[in-house]
């Protein structure tokens, strides 16, 4: 759902929304400086905190994002939203270990991977340093608040959180308990800060802000993308849509690719990293489809396959052109049977969106040319493309999986979320 392409009713005019960001804003940049030169001992301490504070108000939460639900619309097509937008005690049991992971992991500030001695006589080097002020605008996934305040507040950003309209009391009810249990621990206030307003103008003007915004992080649908990139005045990466792709080659153990694609397609289809297209090898399609249609037909997925498909596999109906390339977010997929991995990847380069793409193969050739030519943030072997995670990863919660090139690509965690400066040690050298 994309509240930025529309105006709602209770649209502010320009100036209320620029003077109500603006405050937000400038609150955020003055603790910013703050947080940046932080203790890790105290920002371990205010995470863990936060992780205790979700936990322990996890009623408040559940009847705050009952509020939601009942205000989205159960239709079929809302499936995916409605998943995306629902918590449980479990969901939030995981947020709260989420952040949990983040404090085990080593502080990013402060690391100077290496120093190198000039002729004469100076030493420089880089050292790792906060972004700044870093502006997030995302939808339905109320997680999302919970994982980016985290990794900010590690990683020594202010974060200005603007989540959509439809998750807006789950939001509003998470990002309280954050700021409240941070700032009780020592961090500035405005270092976690939330756009409690939903209209349009409020985050248009928001988007401007690039005297006090550093990095501009949007998550959502194409529309959502769209409107950021036209209209931020900040810099942009951009977390957009996933349309994944499985190849299964000529030689692929039948039994691994059936459990990866099952995985991948079933576990949890509303995710962006979910498996939209299977590609099977032509000569393996006949003893390998029907089985794996049956199955995923059985957990309840709608197979819209090509001829060939719909030719060994009678359960398949026929795909149309616009399913290859479509990112459902539900229990459907789009099959196709390929001559060989030549044509796969051609469709991967074709179709794709450069998020996740896999192969299932036992030619280690074939693997290694996969990983080398496909273009995505991440290119798994012999693996689900719902590990492209930055839990999965290692790397903790993730703000995110990048598909920008610039600065960041796949998972943004702790590091992503850092730049670098130059330092230089000298003993009186001046430039001749």
């Amino acid at each position: 759902m994309d509240d930025l392409s529309r105006t709602t009713e209770q649209a502010a005019p320009p100036k209320m929304a620029q003077a109500y960001i603006e405050e937000l804003v400038k609150k955020a940049r003055g603790a910013a400086g703050r947080l940046a030169i932080l203790s890790t001992a105290v920002k371990d301490q205010a995470l863990l905190a936060m992780a205790e504070g979700l936990e322990a108000k996890s009623d408040d939460i559940l009847a705050a994002n009952e509020l939601d639900l009942d205000a989205v619309s159960k239709g079929k097509e809302q499936t995916a939203l409605v998943d995306r937008l629902r918590l449980t005690t479990e969901r939030i049991a995981e947020m709260a270990a989420g952040i949990r992971e983040i404090v085990r992991l080593p502080d990013p500030l402060g690391e100077a991977p290496r120093m190198w001695r000039r002729p004469n006589g100076m030493q420089v080097g880089r050292v790792r340093v906060p972004i700044g002020v870093i502006g997030i605008i995302y939808e339905s996934r109320p997680n999302v608040t919970a994982d980016s305040a985290a990794l900010c507040l590690k990683s020594g950003n202010a974060c200005v959180l603007r989540g959509g309209s439809e998750a807006i009391h789950s939001n509003s009810a998470i990002a309280a308990i954050l700021s409240e249990a941070a700032e009780k621990a020592g961090v500035p206030a405005g270092a976690i800060s939330f756009v409690e307003r939903t209209d349009r103008e409020v985050a248009l003007a928001l988007l401007k802000q690039d005297r006090y915004v550093d990095l501009m992080i949007p998550r959502g649908g194409e529309s959502l993308m769209r409107t950021v990139t036209e209209e931020s005045t900040i810099p942009v990466i951009k977390h957009d849509k996933g349309v994944c792709h499985i190849y299964v080659d000529a030689d692929a153990d039948p039994t691994m690719a059936e459990r990866i694609c099952l995985n991948a397609k079933v576990q949890r289809p509303s995710t962006c990293n979910a498996m939209e297209t299977l590609l099977v090898h032509q000569t393996i399609a006949r003893a390998f489809l029907p089985s794996l249609v049956q199955k995923l037909v059985e957990a309840k997925v709608e197979v819209r396959g090509c001829p060939r498909t719909c030719q060994v596999s009678p359960e398949a109906k026929q795909a149309a052109e616009a399913d290859y390339g479509t990112e459902f977010l539900a229990l459907i997929l789009a099959v196709k049977v390929v001559k060989n991995m030549e044509e796969a990847m051609e469709h991967i380069a074709t179709y794709g969106s450069r998020h996740t793409e896999a192969i299932v193969t036992n030619d280690y050739g074939r693997a290694l040319r996969f990983l080398r030519e496909v273009d995505a943030s991440a290119v798994l072997v012999n693996a689900s493309t719902r590990l492209n995670d930055g839990y999965q990863f290692g790397l903790g919660a993730e703000i995110g999986i990048s598909t920008t090139r610039i600065h960041a690509r796949g998972p943004m965690g702790l590091e992503e979320l850092t730049c670098s400066k130059f330092i230089v040690l000298g003993s009186g050298q001046i430039r001749e």
